[in-house]
C-alpha cells in the first residue's frame, strides 16, 4: 500500500473543515520519545476539540491516502506515538478533549474523552468518592485514550485489572472517517463482536478512541502501605499468597524491588530517602485497601509476624502516616526515573507464569553474566507477573559502549520469556519497538487474523502504519 505525504492542498481542504484551534505547531515536543530512542516527522498538527473533528480528519486523509499518528500523552515507551519512516503524515493529538461527559456515582460509571488525564480523572472520581483504580507513573501526563488504545497496567492491576478491564464502552472513528457509538455504560451486553476489546490495545491502527466509559469503584475506606525485605522472588511470591489469604482482595498492590533499584535512586536522586539504612538484596511494597472496620495496619503487622515466622520476611516497615505512605511509594515510583537517568542498555516488559518468575530471574540473571559484567534491575508488578528486566553498563560506564551487545541482551531475554509461556510485551504494547518480536514469538494463526482485521478495517493502511504490524 502506498501513502502519501501531507500536501498543501489537503491542508488547505482541512482548514475548510476545521476550526483554527485544531492547528498546532510540530515543536519536537511532539516529535521525541521518554527513552530518546526514536525522532519522528509530521506534515502537519492537528488537535481536534471534538469527535466530529477526529472524523473529519480521518476522512480526509483516508481518501488522500495519508497516515495518521494518533498522539496522546506521548508517554507510550514502544514508539508507537513516533513515525520515522512513512510520508510525512498527520501528527492528531487529543490533547483539547479532556471533558468529562458524565459522571454516575451510583453506577460506578463515569464518560470522558479521549485526552482526558489520567490524574485528573482520578480527582474528579475522588470528588465522587469513588476511585479509577488504573495508576501509573506518568499519570501526570498520560491520556486515557492512550491508556486504553495500549491496554495499560500499571500498580493496581492485581486487584483491578488492566485498562481493559476498567472500561465498559468506547467511542471511536473508524479508519474511514465513520463513528463507532459505543459508549454504553452496560456490564452485560452480548450483542455481537467486541469491538471495544477490538479497538482497546490495538494502539492506534484500528481507529481512534475518542471518549470511554470507565468503571468506577468504592474507594477503600482505609489503606495501609508496608515494605518488608524478602530472602528471594520464591519467598516475595508466598508472602503474597499469605497476605490474600489474611485480607483476600484487599491487596491492591505487590512490588517487588531489588537492591539495584536503590542502588540507582541512590546515584541519580542523593535527595530521595530512602527507607533503609542497609539495603535489603529483595524487598516487596504491599499496599492494602481495606473496607470499612477493618484496619490495615494490624492486618499488615498480623501478615508480617505469620511471615517471619515462616522465614519468608527478615525486616520490615509499616507506614505510620500518610506522609510515610506516600514516601514508601515514592522509592517504587522513581525507580523508572533512576533507571532512565542511569541509561539502560536494553530494557524488558515482559510478563511470566508466577511459578515461573524465581526460576526467570535466576536463569536470567545467569544468562546475561555470561555476556557481559552488566548490572541488572529487575523489579515490577509481582502479583500478575509483569517484570521489568533492564540491563545496564557496569558503574561508572555509560551505555553507549554496548550499543552493540542490545541486540544480543534482548534475544536472550526475550527467548527465555518465550521458551517459560511468558510475554515479550506485557504492559506497554508492541509499538514500532517489538514488531520483529512479535513476528518472532506470536502465534501464526493469531498474526495471520490480526493481518486480516488490519485489511478489513484499514485496506488502505493510513492507521499508525508501522505500529504492531509490519507496513
Amino acid at each position: 500500500m502506498t501513502l502519501n505525504p501531507v500536501t498543501p492542498d489537503l491542508e488547505a481542504v482541512l482548514r475548510t473543515q476545521l476550526p483554527d484551534a485544531a492547528f498546532g505547531d510540530v515543536t519536537q515536543a511532539y516529535l521525541e520519545e521518554p527513552r530518546g530512542r526514536w525522532t519522528g516527522q509530521a506534515g502537519l498538527l492537528l488537535r481536534p476539540g471534538s469527535t466530529d473533528e477526529v472524523a473529519t480528519t480521518v476522512c480526509a486523509a483516508h481518501a488522500a491516502r495519508v497516515a495518521v499518528i494518533p498522539y496522546g500523552g506521548g508517554t507510550g515507551l514502544v514508539g508507537g506515538q513516533i513515525a520515522q519512516e512513512c510520508p510525512a503524515p498527520i501528527l492528531l493529538s487529543l490533547e483539547r478533549m479532556r471533558a468529562v461527559r458524565g459522571l454516575w456515582p451510583d453506577e460506578n460509571v463515569m464518560v470522558v474523552e479521549a485526552g482526558a488525564i489520567l490524574s485528573d480523572i482520578h480527582d474528579r472520581a475522588d470528588e465522587a468518592n469513588r476511585l479509577f483504580p488504573l495508576s501509573i507513573a506518568a499519570k501526570g501526563s498520560a491520556q486515557i485514550g492512550g491508556n486504553l488504545a495500549t491496554n495499560a497496567g500499571g500498580v493496581n492491576v492485581l486487584r483491578y485489572g488492566n485498562a481493559r478491564d476498567l472500561c465498559l464502552g468506547i467511542e471511536a472513528v473508524l479508519p474511514d472517517g465513520s463513528v463507532f457509538n459505543g459508549l454504553k455504560r452496560l456490564r452485560k451486553d452480548n450483542s455481537g463482536y467486541d469491538l471495544r476489546n477490538l479497538l482497546i490495545g490495538s494502539e492506534g491502527t484500528l481507529g481512534i478512541i475518542t471518549a470511554a466509559a470507565l468503571k468506577l469503584y468504592p474507594r477503600p475506606d482505609s489503606a495501609g502501605t508496608a515494605l518488608m525485605t524478602v530472602q528471594n522472588p520464591a519467598a516475595a511470591l508466598s508472602l503474597l499468597a499469605m497476605a490474600r489469604d489474611h485480607v483476600g482482595e484487599g491487596v491492591s498492590a505487590f512490588e517487588l524491588m531489588h537492591r539495584t533499584g536503590l542502588d540507582f535512586l541512590n546515584e541519580t536522586m542523593p535527595d530521595l530517602r530512602l527507607p533503609f539504612e542497609d539495603c535489603p538484596d529483595w524487598f516487596v511494597l504491599i499496599d492494602l485497601g481495606l473496607a470499612r472496620g477493618l484496619d490495615p495496619a494490624t492486618a499488615l503487622e498480623a501478615i508480617f509476624a505469620e511471615a517471619v515466622e515462616a522465614g519468608l520476611v527478615h525486616d520490615g516497615l509499616i507506614a505510620q502516616s500518610e506522609a510515610q505512605r506516600q514516601g514508601f511509594w515514592a522509592v517504587r515510583e522513581n525507580i523508572p526515573e533512576a533507571n532512565r537517568r542511569i541509561g539502560s542498555i536494553s530494557s524488558h516488559d515482559i510478563s511470566v507464569p508466577l511459578s515461573e518468575v524465581s526460576d526467570f530471574i535466576a536463569q536470567g540473571n545467569s544468562a546475561i553474566a555470561r555476556l557481559g559484567p552488566f548490572r541488572v534491575n529487575c523489579f515490577g508488578h509481582l502479583g500478575d507477573g509483569n517484570l521489568h528486566y533492564n540491563v545496564f553498563p557496569p558503574k561508572g560506564e555509560t551505555r553507549d559502549a554496548y550499543v552493540t551487545q542490545r541486540d544480543q541482551i534482548k534475544r536472550t531475554v526475550h527467548d527465555l520469556v518465550h521458551d517459560i509461556g511468558g510475554s515479550v510485551s506485557a504492559e506497554h504494547g508492541v509499538g514500532r519497538l517489538k514488531v520483529e518480536d512479535l513476528e518472532r514469538y506470536g502465534d501464526p494463526v493469531k498474526l495471520s487474523a490480526m493481518r486480516a482485521i488490519k485489511a478489513a478495517l484499514d485496506p488502505h493502511g493510513i492507521m499508525n502504519p508501522g505500529a504492531v504490524l509490519r507496513g
